[in-house]
């Protein structure tokens, strides 16, 4: 049965990555838990292009992190940080979209 990457990870948050990207990182608390989710494919550049509704194009960088326990990518605003109609000057409420991907168990 699948499961939520809420519940399977520790961390999931996005914020400003300069003017005009937003950064995401999605931190497990073990290997294991980072490996299903990193060999499962349901968090991927499509899925995560997908899920926005945006290009991949919009997604500059994505990368799984070993090291770390770690799934880290950023994607290009649609305009930057802090002009007019700009809904979250911080880039720090974009991560909730993230939380329902759901993660088969493998």
């Amino acid at each position: 049965m699948p499961r939520k990457l809420f519940d399977i990870a520790k961390t999931i948050r996005s914020k400003n990555a300069g003017v005009d990207k937003i950064t995401f990182d999605v931190i497990f608390r073990t290997g294991d838990d980072y490996r299903l989710v990193r060999d499962s494919g349901a968090l991927t550049r499509e899925s995560v292009a997908a899920l926005y509704g945006i290009s991949q194009n919009r997604i500059t960088d994505f990368v799984a992190f070993d090291p770390a326990f770690a799934i880290k990518f950023s994607i290009l605003r649609d305009r930057p940080s802090g002009s007019a109609g700009d809904p979250d000057i911080f880039g720090a409420q974009q991560y909730a979209p993230l939380m329902g991907i759901e993660v088969p168990d493998q």
